[in-house]
């Protein structure tokens, strides 16, 4: 059994960056890749970046290609979503899963409770 926790959420303005954090605990090695999702208001949840367990295999949305970086921390078990050139439309709650390979919505095992995560003039 994993428990995961984000940190790092906030008010930015546009433009700005945040930096995510994902904390697991527990059973360890039940997984084989941490994702990062949001979720809008009125949106469904959507898979914006994974990174398999070996750090090797990474994969983004093409909404945030070029301006988020996920990483894995020194500890085996943190990960890191760095976001930068924030626009309005990244606006939502962010949630930090393991699971399955290559983070399918539907095989991630273990969630976050979410960070807020706002940017707005």
């Amino acid at each position: 059994q994993l428990h995961v926790v984000e940190s790092g959420g906030g008010l930015v303005q546009p433009g700005g960056s945040l930096t995510l954090s994902c904390v697991a605990s527990g059973s360890t090695s039940d997984y084989a890749s941490i994702g990062w999702f949001r979720q809008a208001p009125g949106k469904e949840r959507e898979r914006i970046s994974c990174i398999s367990r070996s750090g090797r295999n990474i994969h983004y949305a093409a909404s945030v290609n070029g301006r988020f970086n996920i990483s894995r921390g020194n500890a085996e078990n943190t990960t890191y979503l760095q976001m930068n050139e924030l626009k309005p439309e990244d606006t939502a709650v962010y949630y930090c899963a393991l699971g399955n390979p290559n983070c399918p919505l539907q095989g991630m095992n273990y969630w976050g409770k979410g960070t807020l995560v706002t940017v707005s003039s």
